[in-house]
């Protein structure tokens, strides 16, 4: 009785000091968050070298300063940061602004290995007056003049000293470019058998799963549209290459590259029989199972319907 007396008499007393306990832990919790908030715009500072950019990015009232933040205010590293996201088309408009920064040596070599991830040129020690801004308008002709003949543009590539001449290199600058065009570069891989053979040994299939692997070898290396010897020459590349990337799986399945030829053959086949809308009765797992085995006896039956279920369920091994 005399405890709730009390408690009365205090709530009273506060209500008339224009605390209520509700409020005077609000104001207590106030004190506590604007203490945080001097210690946090105190280490902002501390970090960015007497730099406040939370000041910069937040506390802008003025109208000439809203919008974008002029990046020359900001730490260098930052700016380039910022400028790295951008496409060599807004780098170039950006440079209109911030010329000394948009024109960075680095931020162009940066878009330059994005794009042509292997050059022969990158390699070399540059010679007099090299510019990765220069370097990338070359690259992107070249790669528009290889789109309409792929000849021309190795040539070109070869001419301003951006590819040696040599198979190797050649086949590591299609393999790790994405700007040809695909149709044009299945016609150039189609004569030169030397660069064909130098990109498949490029791709590393260890530990995958056979259709998972056949899909990436046709990423990079696309299979023709018609069967032919081309078509069959990729699928004996990629059969001898799968096998020497998995050794121990080969013995222990009892695969031989011959056999993975059957194999990748019989998945071309499948694929086009389950995606094609032509095709009205589709080729059961059963079915598919028993005439591969016919071709390949010593493949298990379990192995040949994992095969199955893998088209089944993710499609086409070529498409």
């Amino acid at each position: 009785m005399g405890q709730g007396l009390w408690r009365v008499a205090r709530n009273q007393q506060l209500q008339q000091e224009g605390y209520s306990e509700q409020g005077y832990l609000s104001r207590e919790q106030s004190r506590r968050m604007a203490a945080n908030n001097i210690s946090n715009t105190s280490h902002r500072k501390q970090v960015q070298g007497g730099i406040d950019i939370y000041h910069l990015l937040k506390a802008r009232k003025s109208k000439e300063q809203e919008g974008f933040i002029n990046l020359e205010m900001l730490p260098p590293e930052l700016s380039f940061t910022i400028l790295s996201y951008l496409n060599a088309t807004d780098l170039c408009l950006a440079s209109c602004v911030w010329q000394d920064l948009a024109n960075d040596e680095l931020l162009w070599q940066g878009l330059c290995k994005s794009t042509w991830g292997h050059c022969s040129i990158y390699n070399k020690n540059p010679p007099l007056g090299f510019s990765f801004r220069k370097l990338y308008m070359q690259l992107d002709e070249g790669s528009l003049t290889f789109n309409a003949n792929p000849e021309e543009g190795v040539n070109y590539f070869m001419s301003k000293g951006i590819l040696d001449d040599s198979p190797k290199e050649i086949a590591k600058f299609i393999f790790c470019t994405r700007t040809l065009n695909w149709k044009k570069l299945r016609i150039y891989l189609d004569e030169r058998r030397d660069v064909l053979d130098d990109l498949v040994t490029l791709h590393n299939f260890r530990n995958q799963f056979l259709p998972n692997a056949l899909r990436e070898f046709f990423r990079h290396i696309h299979a023709p549209e018609e069967r032919g010897e081309y078509l069959e020459t990729l699928i004996t590349k990629f059969s001898h290459r799968f096998c020497a990337c998995n050794p121990d799986l080969m013995r222990e399945l009892g695969l031989s590259p011959d056999a993975v030829y059957v194999l990748c053959y019989s998945l071309i086949l499948l694929s086009i029989d389950l995606t094609s809308p032509h095709v009205k009765n589709k080729m059961s797992k059963r079915e598919f199972i028993r005439n591969t085995r016919r071709a390949a006896q010593n493949i298990s039956e379990d192995f040949v319907g994992h095969l199955y279920d893998n088209i089944y369920l993710i499609g086409h091994v070529a498409a």
